[in-house]
């Protein structure tokens, strides 16, 4: 069955503080997103990955996979004003049945193991959507004040959530919702059950400019 790898890589660099955005950003040497890219052909060489970009930023990607030698085999494509419209863009390049993965490009700190559960899992149910315990206590906030939640009867989510193809597609049919908030939301629209996995905790999103000097100290950490 063939396996995809969909990244998506639509930030802009405002809550980091920078002009740059956030997915070509330094870590350990080079870009953020090619740390992320190589994680995947790391998992499966036969892997395809497409990555999402805006279309403003393909130009300055490829200067950086000149200057940094990157070679790892993928596919561009521009991306849409949501992330919505920017997944729905990438699964266009589907065109036979598997499983994709689609994951933040901002993500770089995913295990293989986390990969692997979400693919298996996948490819038994249909669907697999990694995710973690909160380590923190959590209240609820309402109108009429705020009271606190049970942590163990909730889940961190992460990516890659990875999904039969056709599953997937036939759900970004649908109109766009603001409810969507991932790619699960939006197929649990269409009845399908989500399937949880466990997650790997280093798998920050980086947004913040602390979220990098966790990365890279978590990358010396395991390197």
């Amino acid at each position: 069955m063939n396996r995809y790898a969909l990244i998506v890589a639509g930030g802009s660099g405002s809550r980091m503080g920078t002009s740059v955005p956030k997915q070509f950003l330094e870590l350990a040497g080079k870009p953020v997103l090619m740390h992320t890219i190589e994680k995947f052909r790391s998992f499966d060489s036969s892997i395809r990955i497409i990555v999402v970009l805006p279309h403003d930023h393909t130009g300055l990607w490829r200067k950086l996979a000149d200057r940094h030698s990157f070679s790892v085999l993928h596919d561009v494509v521009s991306g849409g004003v949501t992330r919505f419209e920017s997944v729905k863009n990438g699964l266009q390049l589907i065109s036979s049945r598997g499983y994709v993965a689609i994951h933040d490009g901002v993500r770089p700190l995913v295990s293989l193991d986390t990969i692997y559960r979400c693919f298996t899992e996948a490819e038994k149910y249909g669907n697999a959507v990694p995710s973690i315990n909160p380590a923190d206590s959590l209240r609820l906030v309402t109108d009429q004040g705020n009271i606190p939640v049970n942590r163990n009867h909730l889940r961190l989510i992460q990516t890659p959530q990875v999904f039969d193809t056709e599953l997937i597609i036939k759900a970004y049919q649908q109109e766009y919702s603001p409810e969507f908030t991932d790619d699960a939301t939006l197929l649990e629209r269409t009845g399908e059950s989500i399937r949880l996995v466990e997650g790997n905790r280093e798998n920050i999103k980086i947004t913040n400019p602390e979220d990098l000097v966790v990365a890279e100290a978590l990358m010396l950490r395991v390197s």
